[in-house]
Formats: C-alpha cells, structure tokens, sequence
C-alpha cells in the first residue's frame, strides 16, 4: 500500500499529557521497563505479556474489587481462556463510585431540553431502583429486558440491575413487538422496564399497545415498570409499577461481589441471516476493555463530557455508559440527530462543552453530503476527540472532518463490535491521523490479517483476525450448552483464532483499513475485492447520496451490481454511469468496476443504520430473508425484487 497523507498529528504537549505516556511510565516503573513512549512498543508488550498487561490496566484505573490470585488460565487457547479467575468485583460499583455533587449524566433531546443528573442522584436512584428489583425477586443471573429510549431511566436500570448481578438487556424502542420478542423472547427476562413511548422527528410515537403485545408473548415477565416519557401523567402500563413509584422503595446500598466471568449484559446480533444471536458478556472483561478503551484510546479523563450518538440497542450504548467509571459525564441524546436542523447535535456538543464526540460513518457522510460546516457555526472549544464507528469511514469523509468540523483533533475511526462489546482497533493520542485509516490495532488485542491458507498479509486485503484471548470475549450464547455456536461463529475458519468476518487491510506502519463485511465480500473471477473500495469514489459524486454493491451470480462467475440512491433532481443517464465506472476504474482497479448501475429510490438498513448488503444480495438471488424485523425499512427490498435489469 502506498503512503497515505497525514492529516493530523498531535503535539508534543498532547502527547505528553495523555494518559497513554501515564501509563507507559506507571509501567516501565512498576515491571522494571524501559519502553519509550510511544505507542508501537506498548502494543507489542502488551500482546507478549497479557496477563501482565491486564493486571496493570486494573491497578491503572483503580479497580474496585479483589483480583484474586490467578491473572490467566489457558492461555494458548481463545476458545476456554479465562483472565482472572478468582477475581471478585460489581461492575456498577466502580460506576458509582465518587458520589457527589458533580454532574453524572446529561440527557439532551431534538428540542434542545436538557438534564442533568448528579453522580449523588444517580447513586441514590440506582439503589432504590435495586430495592424494587429485589423486591420482585430478581437477584443474581435473573434478566431484566429494558426497552426505553436513551435517557437517564436506562443507564439507572442498567446500574440497578448490574448491582445485583442480574443480566441486563436492552432493545431500542424504534423495534416493534417483532423485534423485541424475538430478542428478549430467547432470555426469558422476569422483568420489563419500558416507557410510554419515544420522540422521533417532532412525533411522539406511542409504545403502550406494543409493549402490552410484548407482554403477551414473554410469559416469563413478572412484572413491567413504566418509565412516564412522553406523558409525565402516564398510567402504568400492563398494570404494573410507575417509575417514580419504585424509586419510593428501601434501597439497596450494597452490591453483589460477582465473579470476573459473570454475565453482566446481553447483546443482540444484527440477525439479518436468521434469528439474533444472543451474546453473553462478562462482567470484568467489559469493564477491563472499556476503561482501557476510554480512558488510554480515547484519552478520556475525569470531568470531561463525552457524547456518542446511539440507541440503546447498539453496543456503543455499553461504550458510553462505561465512561462513569472514570469519571467522566456521559452525555445522552435521544431523538433525530437532524431535527429540527442538522446543527442540533452541535449546538448540544457546545452546550454541553464535549470532549469526545461520537457518531456513525454513515451520520458523517450525511454531513459532508449536505455541506455541513460546524467549524464555522459553532465553537467547538472542548472538543479534542471525534470518534466514528458502524462501517468503514470514507477517505472523503475524513477529509470533511478536518476542513468542516475541526483542524485540530484526533479523528478516531474505531472497529469492533456486539460481539466483543468494545474495539478490536481504534484511535490514540500519540500517533498520526492518515487518510482512510485506522489508527491501530488495540492494546492486547493480538489483530492481524491472514489470507487463506491462514498466513499473515500486510498491505494486502484478507480476513480480519484476532490470534491470542483479551477479556472480552463473550462468555457464551444464551442457549447454547455445548458451545456449538459459539465456536461455529469465530473460530471455525482458522483453527484457534477469532475470524471476526471483516475484510481488511493492515500496512506496515500498524494502521489499518476495513473494506467491509468479509461475508459480504465481492467476488468477480474469483478475486475477492472490499465493497468500500468502490463506495470511496462513488459517494464522492454529489449525484449520489448512497451506494450499495452485492455480486450477482451470473454465468458461472460473479459480476459487480451497483445500486444508488440519487441526489435531489439527479438523473441516472449513461453519462453519470461512464463517469462512475471511469472513477471506480482509477480509484481501485478494472475488477471493481459493476457491471450494471442502477438507481434505487432507497437502501435497507439495520438497526444500527448499516445499508444491509447481505439482504439484498439475497432477494437478488429470490432468496428469503430470514429475518426482516432486523430492518429498520424492510419494505425498501421492493426495490430490489425481480429487475429486469439483472436479467440480461
């Protein structure tokens, strides 16, 4: 791969007060070391040395909690490795800790209201909130279903049941009765913790009639506690508890010591190809990976207000949340990032002075699309670090990000996911910004790129894998006693190595660049090519507000179909379409470019805002999909079905 222009690079003053360079030398004094600080040399110690490295990342941050005697076991092996097995700890309670008069959690909605919520208060209300879950028989390894939208309830139901070593789980309320009990439905939760609705472009939308069919398609609900959100005079729905009625009850001041490998959350795959896993995680590995996460990558510190727009169904809700621990203000938002204009977002991270702001690639490049400049509309004075996740960041986009938002910041484009609850790479603050690139790999996080015979590729494109255990791996799927699925789902493509199904890129330099969903993967004449590769010039083009490529099965071999959504008054024509494949043709290379464009009126989505490649792909193919509650606007594959375009 060839040199990438450097867009940024940080000051020697940065640098030097980061709590990376802190943690370098707490280290070097603490095992006797000489590294230098800088970034590379960290990594490669702290993937030779994991149960080393672990240890010090606890003691680091000041973990609540007894690490016990063992730091590792089975180490050699990813599938069956454990850190710290004797390890006793709450993951609420390092949340809580420091529970004064400082603020907690500021809630922001579309209508510029905000809230705020003191670290007292939210100590306060999440062991009263404990107090009614017991009361309601829910103790250690009972689940408890939340389906509410972003606000502070959620994050003191995630607390209150954590605190009692209970699962927590949560869907976003934008899933209907579908959805949610194909989710919560698997995990038999014995409580339900929902709002009367959620507020989404200027609509309130109401949930009672679909929380009471939720209701009667998971028996296993004892009860249900309703969080007054669009009506402060709501009834309780399904007869059960009013949120500010459970806060009346006998607290709960202390917390369950769990075991480190406990389950603390279930997470939900996608399940655009059947029906959603769900996927355990332990209670110290998250809080391991995400104090590690925030407080060295991210360079997060104490005091500081960091945002990340996101649902309470997609893991950066975790992420965001986990910020407590050190400290920091976690600022939520709930509704449209757009309405009543694009700037309310901005005008929130000002507001709320954001240190850390965070998004979707694809929120980004509606920015970039719609000439959005917040450098020259708001202020932006706090702001040191932007984060950006859910599919591969567009070159085009960190170049936006510079010349519109801001000069002077760390641009991290971060990649991980449900599956791990945190990032396999993502950003730091003693390295260079390079265009279309991810910084680098995590600490102990052992990435590399194999291609398929299971070797090592650099500046090449193969399968994105990790070689060696870190903390977060998911304790299991819910019901899965043997670990069929488990094992099928990561390990089955290279004998003891997690195969985390992306297709990507690492240069010599220790940067790295994701091209898509390996499953998703193009194969024209058997050479496999990343569709990101072709979406870089094509959503350059201001006639095209979005792309999407699949391969079509033709003729013994694959072709590349490219599908677009067009700008405002743009046509489709031949020249739009030779201009498009001469880019895609200078850009990457002859094989990418499709062998048929054509303009669709709109693209299907997760959840989590990713274009579903995989579900078009399939109806292409008049394959069934397996799962349409997974799609936010599953009617859009109407589009797709029967072109005669792909006919011929």
């Amino acid at each position: 791969m060839t040199s990438t222009p450097i867009l940024w690079e940080p000051s020697e003053a940065r640098q030097q007060n980061s709590r990376m360079v802190e943690f370098i030398d707490a280290i070097n004094q603490r095992y006797n070391l000489c590294l230098p600080r800088q970034y590379a040399p960290l990594w490669e110690w702290s993937v030779n040395e994991p149960a080393l490295f672990w240890e010090a990342v606890w003691d680091f941050f000041g973990v609540i909690g007894d690490k016990g005697e063992r730091r590792l076991i089975h180490p050699k092996s990813m599938f069956g490795a454990q850190f710290f097995p004797d390890a006793k700890l709450n993951f609420a309670e390092n949340l809580l800790t420091h529970a004064d008069e400082r603020p907690a959690l500021i809630a922001w909605n579309e209508n510029g209201q905000a809230q705020t919520l003191n670290r007292a208060d939210l100590l306060t209300q999440a062991q009263q909130l404990a107090g009614w879950l017991r009361l309601n028989g829910v103790g250690p390894g009972d689940r408890v279903g939340a389906y509410l939208p972003n606000i502070p309830e959620t994050v003191v139901a995630f607390l209150a049941t954590t605190s009692l070593g209970a699962i927590f789980s949560s869907c976003s309320m934008d899933f209907g009765a579908d959805g949610v009990t194909s989710r919560l439905g698997q995990i038999t939760p014995t409580i339900l913790i929902t709002a009367d609705g959620y507020r989404y472009a200027g609509r309130d939308i109401s949930r009672q009639d679909t929380v009471a069919d939720i209701m009667a398609r998971i028996p296993s609900v004892r009860a249900v506690l309703t969080v007054p959100y669009l009506h402060k005079n709501a009834a309780p729905i399904a007869g059960g508890c009013l949120w500010q009625d459970a806060l009346t009850t006998e607290p709960i001041t202390d917390f369950y010591p769990c075991a480190f490998n406990d389950p603390l959350v279930i997470l939900f795959s996608s399940g655009t190809t059947g029906a959603p896993k769900c996927i355990v995680h332990n209670v110290g590995g998250v809080l391991l990976q995400h104090l590690k996460e925030l407080g060295l990558h991210t360079d997060l510190h104490a005091n500081e207000s960091i945002f990340y727009f996101t649902t309470c169904g997609w893991m950066m809700w975790n992420w965001l949340v986990s910020s407590l621990a050190l400290q920091a203000t976690p600022v939520l938002f709930e509704g449209d990032p757009t309405h009543p204009s694009p700037a309310v977002l901005w005008d929130m991270a000002d507001a709320c002075s954001v240190t850390v702001f965070g998004a979707s690639a694809k929120y980004v490049d509606t920015l970039r699309k719609a000439s959005i400049a917040p450098r020259h509309t708001h202020q932006l004075k706090m702001l040191r670090t932007i984060c950006s996740t859910g599919s591969p960041l567009l070159a085009d986009s960190f170049k936006y990000v510079y010349s519109n938002i801001k000069a002077d910041v760390q641009l991290a484009s971060i990649s991980g996911g449900t599956d791990i609850v945190s990032c396999f790479v993502l950003g730091n603050p003693l390295d260079k910004v390079r265009l279309g690139e991810i910084q680098c790999r995590g600490l102990g996080m052992t990435v590399d790129v194999y291609d398929d015979a299971g070797q090592p590729l650099r500046n090449a494109p193969g399968e994105f894998v990790c070689t060696t255990p870190f903390p977060s791996m998911p304790v299991m799927f819910w019901d899965d006693e043997d670990g069929t699925k488990y094992y099928n789902a990561y390990f089955s493509r290279f004998q003891n190595v997690w195969a985390h199904g992306d297709w990507a890129t690492l240069t010599a330099h220790g940067s790295l660049v994701i091209h898509g969903r390996s499953d998703a993967t193009l194969n024209p004449s058997g050479v496999r090519i990343g569709t990101a590769e072709i979406y870089r010039p094509v959503e350059a083009f201001d006639e095209i507000a979005e792309a999407l490529a699949v391969g079509q099965e033709w003729q013994d071999d694959q072709r590349v179909i490219l599908f677009v959504r067009l700008a405002v008054e743009t046509v489709l024509d031949d020249i739009l379409r030779e201009r498009l494949r001469t880019a895609i043709r200078q850009s990457a290379s002859p094989r990418h470019v499709p062998a048929k464009i054509i303009a669709v009126a709109d693209m299907p989505r997760t959840r989590s805002g990713k274009i579903s490649e995989i579900a078009v792909r399939d109806i292409i193919h008049n394959r069934s999909i397996k799962n349409l509650e997974a799609l936010t606007n599953p009617e859009t594959l109407d589009y797709f079905k029967n072109l005669s375009e792909l006919q011929g």
